[in-house]
């Protein structure tokens, strides 16, 4: 489906208001797509569609998987989560996974950003550069 370019406005227009405190509130998303659904303005489903998609985006923009090799201290997820919180601002999900794949070192998932520092990245770069 082709989303035409007041659908798109009306859907960042949504998203804006569906923020409180630079955080997107679920009760307020919730109540915005139902209000649409009522209204039904013209060309409501575009609209939905579009603002679907801005959600998941925030929601995976504020979502961050750290795999380690082993099990980490509470201390180090909490300095992990302290610094990825002043790198992305508040409001961040953090989930902790223990790979063992790894061999060592961390590798963080924010969005679709991914920064790796782990043992096994290395090795694979390195053996891209031979």
């Amino acid at each position: 489906m082709k989303i035409n370019r007041q659908a798109r406005s009306d859907a960042k227009a949504l998203l804006r208001a569906c923020r409180a405190d630079g955080l997107l509130d679920e009760a307020r998303v919730r109540d915005a797509v139902s209000r649409v659904i009522a209204a039904k303005p013209r060309g409501y489903a575009a609209v939905l569609t579009h603002f679907s998609r801005l959600v998941k985006v925030d929601i995976d923009r504020r979502t961050a998987v750290v795999e380690s090799a082993t099990t980490l201290t509470p201390e180090m997820t909490s300095e992990i989560g302290s610094n990825l919180a002043t790198r992305h601002g508040a409001g961040l999900q953090l989930s902790f996974r223990v790979v063992p794949e790894l061999i060592g070192g961390l590798r963080v998932r924010v969005g679709s950003n991914i920064y790796d520092g782990s043992v096994a990245g290395r090795l694979a770069a390195l053996s891209e550069k031979f």
